[in-house]
């Protein structure tokens, strides 16, 4: 066998699918969806067809003309990669699996109708990034194969569903077109309806997402609707914020070149979101924790905006060159902040960025092998190691090169790259050699080995330099020295500065200097999750335990990870602290059937190391 993957089952000896048609019957009483997934191969092959499955239960594999059995083996299970199904074929380019998600599948979070914002009507949703794809369908769940797919979803009348593909229509159930998912009385029921979608763009298949709820939507420009729960408040907070897409649109072809997917949509979705934003094409799917009231919840939209370039037309070939993804698209995301919000709100935003990358730099120091931009992911799950130096450290060796050969050029190269290698899955070794034949001598002028292979941030990397840094990281300082900064200094501040504030701080500080600074600024009761989540970081350090009261309820209400992570890791780290990790347990136990499966993981991992 050999891999193209380390976290993919699939043979590069084999051919690849090109198309998946897939046929879902949603049943939210067991939170499961029976499924008939049909591979689409680019020729007739003989041979054995290895995909990756993960709590799927397979009821049978057939040649979808006669209906008749192919022979398949399920392996054992692998606790990261799942099982492999392997199918013997002759001389097909089809073949046709039955199959049935279990209720804990990674990909899929079943919300009851008292976890949703009405509480009237149950909600499912899909994270399929890194590797949850083959959780719902069997795939060849690596984004080096880049398929188009259809999908009929039969869902109960009441609800609507939205996918990263294109509406075809919304229509009642048709007899015998079930695939054998269910019986067609089954199928047809009076209270169901099928919503039909389309995707015509090949994509990898952690791009594959849907959710299916009571669903409203705002028109917010002409090439985009903000979706989310039919709440009129959540709707126009949500079309407030992001009113400004289709300038960050027009800047991001300005940069980068023709808008290759025709829609860009966004749907907010509940607090359990484990991810600020996820860049399915046509359809973003956003934690509420970006509607702040200020517009500033845009930049997690800049960012998977960006990923409508570098991502999506453009994909890492697995996980170990994620930076091609992340790195390229973070430094779009700022580009486009550049243009549509200025200078000084780039640079708050790479200084944000650069103070994460240092606190990784500490997380890994005992595993310097995942602060590589190139890393080896073999054995590893990539949701464990997932972290900031992708983004961040992908980013300065963009902005490094950037600097070498000035910007002018740097966009002549990008816009060249995208055009090159869109719709295509690419290495860290193919951007290499494109970047030295399209910038001859760059790797006289930067250690590009280093950049790629080496560990830590290296020494060309560097801070940003605008006024408004200098005077918060400043300001910062001297709060080390007792000052609290006056009101007239942070009078114009949002969210961003005192998220800057907050992460230069020291880690250790006095439990009186945490209480001050709270009373006078009030950041525990930040509505940006960054800024209160940031002030809960620095008392649990501080063991001010009057706070803890406002860390459970946090924990409680929201399933992001970027918040998750550092809470509970603050509170079970380190020594001599008890009563923390009792607390943390208790908190974890309490929350965790409202966070989706991923973030249950991550978050149980961190209880499992420290408490």
């Amino acid at each position: 066998m050999a891999p193209v993957d380390p976290h993919s089952f699939t043979d590069s000896t084999h051919p690849l699918t090109t198309h998946i048609s897939l046929t879902f019957y949603f049943d939210f009483p067991s939170s499961t969806i029976s499924t008939a997934t049909l591979l689409t191969l680019p020729t007739p092959y003989t041979g054995p067809l290895i995909l990756d499955t993960r709590s799927l239960s397979i009821t049978s594999v057939l040649e979808p003309l006669s209906l008749s059995p192919l022979p398949f083996t399920l392996s054992q299970l692998d606790p990261i990669l799942g099982q492999s199904l392997t199918v013997s074929l002759s001389n097909h380019t089809q073949i046709l699996i039955l199959s049935k998600t279990c209720p804990s599948s990674s990909a899929l979070q079943w919300l009851t109708p008292p976890q949703t914002f009405n509480k009237t009507h149950p909600f499912v949703y899909t994270q399929c990034q890194s590797i949850h794809a083959r959780s719902i369908f069997p795939c060849q769940d690596t984004p080096a194969a880049r398929v188009k797919y259809a999908a009929k979803l039969n869902i109960p009348r009441e609800l609507s569903g939205v996918m990263s593909a294109r509406h075809v229509e919304r229509r009642p159930p048709v007899m015998s077109e079930g695939q054998g998912v269910c019986e067609d009385s089954v199928w047809c029921g009076d209270d169901r309806v099928v919503e039909e979608f389309v995707m015509e763009q090949p994509i990898p298949p952690y791009l594959f997402a849907f959710a299916v709820g009571e669903l409203g939507f705002r028109e917010v420009g002409p090439r985009t609707k903000v979706y989310g729960e039919a709440v009129s408040e959540v709707l126009d907070a949500a079309a407030m914020e992001f009113a400004g897409t289709e300038e960050m649109i027009q800047v991001g072809e300005k940069l980068f070149g023709p808008y290759d997917w025709e829609r860009f949509d966004l749907l907010v979705l509940p607090p359990s979101f484990p991810y600020g934003g996820m860049e399915n094409p046509r359809m973003v799917f956003l934690t509420p924790t970006v509607i702040k009231g200020d517009a500033s919840g845009a930049q997690v939209v800049a960012h998977e905006l960006a990923h409508s370039w570098t991502g999506n037309l453009i994909t890492n070939k697995n996980n170990d060159h994620f930076w091609l993804n992340e790195g390229f698209t973070t430094y779009a995301e700022r580009r486009i902040v550049e243009a549509v919000q200025g200078e000084d709100i780039a640079a708050l935003n790479i200084g944000i960025g650069w103070r994460g990358l240092v606190e990784e730099m500490e997380r890994f120091k005992d595993n310097m092998e995942f602060t590589k931009l190139r890393t080896n992911q073999a054995g590893i799950d990539p949701d464990d190691v997932y972290s900031q130096v992708p983004y961040e450290k992908g980013f300065q060796f963009l902005w490094r090169i950037e600097r070498q050969i000035g910007r002018p050029a740097f966009d002549d190269f990008l816009k060249k790259y995208i055009a090159t290698f869109k719709f295509q899955s690419i290495d860290t070794d193919m951007f290499l050699d494109f970047l030295k034949a399209n910038v001859p001598g760059i790797e006289n002028e930067i250690d590009l080995k280093l950049w790629t292979e080496g560990t830590g941030i290296p020494p060309d990397a560097m801070e940003p330099v605008s006024n408004i840094y200098s005077k918060i990281v400043s300001l910062a300082n001297e709060f080390k020295l007792g000052r609290m900064p006056r009101e007239d200094e942070v009078a114009d501040w949002k969210g961003q500065e005192w998220e800057l504030y907050l992460e230069n701080l020291p880690k250790s500080v006095e439990a009186s200097q945490v209480t001050a600074l709270d009373a006078r600024y009030h950041l525990s009761e930040s509505k940006d999750y960054e800024v209160r989540v940031g002030f809960l970081q620095l008392a649990i350090s501080a063991r001010c335990r009057d706070y803890y009261g406002v860390v459970e309820k946090t924990l409680k209400e929201v399933g992001r990870m970027k918040y998750l992570r550092p809470l509970y890791t603050t509170l079970v780290q380190g020594a001599g602290n008890e009563e923390e990790k009792v607390f943390a347990r208790r908190v974890f136990t309490e929350a965790c059937d409202c966070y989706h499966p991923i973030a249950q993981g991550v978050a149980e991992a961190i209880l499992a190391k420290h408490a």
